[in-house]
């Protein structure tokens, strides 16, 4: 079966690659399943400071792979299931507590642009392409699925990627906030390495901390007092008498994540 989810770690720094490239990566059932599987062990892995999501070759992912819905989602059934699993999928990513990053070359498209859209932060070569083209294929997107782009994009934009179907370019999928930034297509892998790198050299409880609180914010719920005082966690651990006492000697903090 062609397809599959590549992942490889430097340090500190893991990278999930999608593999499908003989058609631009697009996602089918079984790499679904194991993105989901993928990201469940990273996020158990609390030696990892950043996840790095990218397509192999000269593409993020053009989508789903369509030709497998003609054996795989044939009914109400199958459908249920098939996109729970995307949806499960694209869960581990948004629930990951390592920062994560997505590198987007080429086609970010369909599942590929939900996929991206459930990262923290979306870098993107000048060439990059978004959208979500499916009403010329005569399917909505599952709910489970959009909640993370409207999250991200907000109604306006979905309601623009979804009722035209039109293919964004990068400098208008940002202006449209969709991306952390664009930068030419060469200096791309640099770039998102070097924000790697800056990810893993901070605190890595903090890091967690804060996606935790962003999305407890989102909510719009009041904080408990309860809550107000978990968020002085960090009062007891040696992380934080180490960035103190770096920044008044002057030097580079040294993170145990403890």
């Amino acid at each position: 079966m062609s397809g599959r989810i590549l992942v490889s770690r430097d340090g500190d720094i893991a990278t999930v690659t999608l593999s499908n490239p003989e058609k631009l990566n697009a996602v089918n059932y079984a790499m679904w399943c194991d993105l989901a599987t993928a990201m469940a062990e990273l996020s158990a892995d609390s030696s990892l400071r950043c996840v790095v999501l990218t397509g192999a070759g000269e593409a993020f992912a053009a989508g789903g792979d369509i030709e497998e819905f003609l054996v795989k989602r044939t009914n109400l059934e199958q459908a249920l299931h098939y996109h729970d699993k995307v949806g499960a999928a694209l869960d581990a990513v948004r629930d990951c507590p390592h920062p994560t990053v997505a590198l987007i070359r080429g086609a970010c498209v369909g599942g590929g642009l939900e996929i991206a859209g459930n990262c923290d932060l979306r870098i993107a070569g000048e060439g990059a392409k978004f959208g979500a083209p499916i009403n010329k294929l005569g399917f909505s997107m599952y709910p489970g699925e959009m909640s993370g782009l409207l999250a991200l994009a907000g109604p306006a934009v979905m309601s623009e990627i979804l009722l035209e179907g039109r293919i964004l370019s990068a400098a208008e999928a940002y202006a449209k906030g969709l991306l952390t930034r664009v930068v030419a297509d060469a200096q791309l892998e640099d770039e998102v390495t070097a924000t790697a790198r800056r990810i893993a050299a901070g605190a890595p409880l903090v890091a967690r901390w804060h996606k935790q609180w962003m999305r407890r914010l989102a909510s719009g719920a009041p904080l408990t007092q309860e809550e107000k005082a978990a968020s002085f966690a960090f009062l007891d651990t040696a992380d934080y008498k180490e960035g103190l006492d770096a920044f008044l000697a002057k030097r580079k903090p040294a993170f145990k994540g403890c």
